[in-house]
């Protein structure tokens, strides 16, 4: 069982010839609305994969539609709170190279109570997984107490704040992290990777794949991602999370969660839009790659 700690988000999609610079006014060429947040986006990626998954979040009175479209990917959504105020959104820009850029409103997921999270983690087992990402509060909170429980407990450093993923750290068994998020982390903490307190770090190098660190060792293990023709960047890497929590929690061994979880994200940059377009394990186990 997987259990995520995650934000639920509307996004609102704008196509642009380019990423708008610093005082720029550019016309967007098309406008499109879907489900998102990076937690939505595991969760829904987790289930599409074929595991159990409890999403803990919150939305706010506007955002029934969302609860809606989780449900009906398979995401159990007892424990998501209701709020009186706005749900999260995010403004996204896509350009025509596939690249993105998103400004974050978290509304209702920065409102989560944790009293509420503690209950529903004291149904969880030992040996579940917990996920969260730095779009919530409570993410400390909810690590410390699953690995009391027993869960493994796994944290994506997006959005990137050195000081969020050190208060993590002592409670983690794996950290899932981009190649640039690594980069300053690094530097942040004055550690190499390679050396972090956490048993296991995987580093996603977009197109080119990810690396698996173990860091008892400092054994490295690259796996490669298949060549696909990206059109939309958003939600690749929630999408390689869901599928890697996926694989873990059906008992694959990592280099193989991890070439999974590669494919899904492979599949999903040649769609447009970010939880709505996430491919299901049948589509992936089906890919010419």
């Amino acid at each position: 069982m997987i259990w995520n700690l995650g934000s639920i988000n509307a996004d609102h999609v704008y196509a642009v010839p380019h990423i708008p610079a610093p005082g720029e006014t550019l016309a967007a060429t098309a406008l499109t609305y879907g489900l998102g947040g990076k937690g939505a986006n595991m969760s829904v990626a987790a289930a599409r994969a074929g595991a159990r998954i409890a999403h803990l979040g919150a939305v706010g009175a506007d955002g029934g539609w969302m609860v809606e479209r989780l449900e009906s990917y398979g995401v159990d959504c007892a424990h998501v709170q209701r709020r009186e105020g706005p749900s999260g959104h995010a403004i996204i820009a896509v350009d025509a190279r596939a690249e993105n850029a998103i400004t974050l409103f978290p509304g209702a997921n920065r409102e989560i109570d944790l009293d509420a999270v503690k209950q529903a983690l004291d149904k969880a087992d030992p040996g579940d997984l917990l996920i969260t990402q730095n779009e919530t509060n409570g993410q400390v909170e909810a690590a410390a107490q699953a690995r009391a429980r027993g869960l493994r407990v796994v944290y994506a450093a997006a959005p990137f704040e050195a000081g969020a993923v050190r208060a993590v750290l002592p409670h983690l068994d794996l950290l899932v992290l981009n190649e640039v998020e690594a980069q300053q982390l690094s530097q942040a903490l004055g550690t190499p990777i390679e050396e972090l307190p956490v048993p296991q770090v995987v580093v996603t190098l977009g197109a080119a794949g990810c690396d698996w660190i173990e860091t008892a060792t400092g054994a490295r293990h690259h796996v490669d991602a298949p060549r696909v023709e990206a059109v939309d960047t958003t939600g690749a890497g929630d999408t390689f999370t869901g599928y890697l929590l996926a694989g873990l929690s059906e008992g694959l061994e990592m280099q193989a969660a991890l070439k999974l979880a590669t494919q899904a994200g492979a599949l999903k940059v040649g769609r447009h839009g970010a939880a709505d377009a996430i491919p299901s394990r049948e589509e992936v186990a089906q890919a010419a790659f």
